[in-house]
């Protein structure tokens, strides 16, 4: 029984799959079972940040397993500390750490720390100039997302997310989530009422072909939940940790004077082992009981928890990773590959062609609206268009309807690249 047969049979078919059985990859380039090779610009979709196979990863993961795999978090393990001490670095303000094991599972402990705080801490001065904002001892528990944003895929994620295509089949939606225009300021603060804890935003949306946020725009939202009392989140997790050319996506874009109050990371941080990681800021937050509370003090024991999450295994592989990244200098290989890809799509001027978007190695390519390829049918063109890339040589990743994303390996290299580029030219002008 082939691989594809197998997944007929024994696997639950919540994928649409390619027709490809990836069977080992090293660096930046896969192999299928047939022995066919692949350059990868999916990366496991943004994960494999510093590419198959690495040797660093396989020594981390080998000492590790040799000496402790698992233990409880009702124990510490030094691993864990020393990761949650590098990521506070890389945020560059006092905070903690949550770990745990996937993105769906981080924004998860977003949602559950803009519960507690709304909950737990004292409401805003009233402010009769703003609808109907009055003074309130009703708990806060809302959190208000933005159109086409994508933050997993459990129940609270599934409401948290702004596409219609996540929700269908899964009513009633968890209550306490609304949707509002991307980088439409005013449209938040219409949406803020008595109930709002939180905001929470992709600083570059991933999932609908790399929309960035207008700097000026997260800026704004820092200034409107400071106004009003709330919290202001950042998912990064596709946009985090080295993939714009900085640790934190969002600097990117507005640079180091702006903020956020928790950041969900997940994807790259350990280079393909499952992992999830939460920083929570340490600012002081005024509790209704009186006193205040660090804000990444509000979930404590008995709040939220894992088994997995934060292993000394997993926490020695992201360190690894980590590592890697900052030795081989990594950032400034995103920003500079990353700026030459970008300059290289846009000069291909094809019509087929809407847009190119990127920042770093985090690219999207927006086809023209009405076309037609031949062979597609009713079929997503980017969907058609993933196909004749892989029967090129080249792997990518769809996004929405009409466009691609380019994820590679923070270390891949200039000549993989003009490759890249060499292969989507050629399937582009062969249409």
């Amino acid at each position: 029984m082939n691989t594809a047969d197998l997944f007929s049979e024994y696997v639950v078919p919540t994928y649409g799959r390619f027709n490809l059985a990836i069977a080992r990859g090293r660096g930046c380039r896969v192999w299928d079972e047939e022995g066919r090779e692949y350059l990868d610009f999916g990366a496991g979709i943004a994960v494999c940040s510093i590419g198959h196979s690495h040797p660093r990863i396989t020594e981390a993961l080998t000492r590790q397993s040799q000496t402790l795999v698992h233990t409880s978090n009702l124990y510490y393990n030094r691993p864990q500390g020393l990761l949650a001490k590098k990521l506070a670095g890389y945020v560059g303000h006092p905070g903690k750490v949550f770990f745990c094991n996937s993105g769906a599972e981080a924004n998860e402990a977003l949602y559950k720390l803009a519960r507690k705080f709304g909950n737990e801490t004292a409401p805003p001065a009233p402010r009769h100039n703003v609808g109907e904002w009055v003074e309130t001892d009703r708990n806060r528990y809302e959190i208000i997302t933005f159109d086409d944003s994508f933050h997993g895929r459990t129940l609270a994620g599934i409401a948290a997310t702004g596409q219609q295509k996540v929700k269908t089949g899964f009513q009633p939606p968890v209550q306490g989530f609304l949707q509002v225009p991307f980088n439409d300021a005013p449209a938040v603060v219409a949406a803020i009422t008595p109930r709002t804890a939180a905001v929470l935003v992709e600083p570059i949306q991933g999932e609908v072909g790399i929309l960035p946020c207008h700097p000026h725009f997260l800026r704004t939202l820092r200034s409107i939940c400071d106004d009003h009392g709330i919290l202001l989140l950042f998912d990064e997790i596709q946009c985090g940790l080295g993939r714009t050319g900085d640790w934190c996506g969002w600097k990117t874009l507005t640079g180091d004077d702006l903020m956020p109050d928790a950041i969900s990371w997940a994807k790259g941080i350990a280079g393909g082992f499952p992992m999830g990681a939460v920083w929570i800021s340490n600012r002081k937050t005024a509790l209704k009981k009186g006193g205040d509370s660090p804000l990444a003090d509000l979930l404590g024991p008995g709040s939220h928890g894992t088994t997995f999450g934060g292993t000394p295994l997993a926490c020695a592989v992201a360190g690894e990773v980590l590592a890697v990244i900052e030795e081989e200098n990594l950032l400034a290989n995103a920003k500079e590959l990353g700026a030459h890809a970008l300059r290289e799509l846009k000069a291909l001027g094809s019509p087929l062609i809407k847009e190119v978007r990127g920042v770093g190695l985090l690219i999207g390519i927006e086809f023209s609206e009405g076309m037609s390829l031949p062979g597609a049918g009713s079929r997503p063109p980017a969907l058609t268009l993933t196909d004749l890339l892989h029967a090129a040589g080249l792997l990518c990743v769809p996004s929405g309807a009409r466009s691609l994303r380019w994820l590679p390996p923070l270390n891949v290299t200039r000549a993989e690249i003009d490759e890249a580029l060499r292969i989507f030219r050629g399937v582009v002008l062969a249409l």
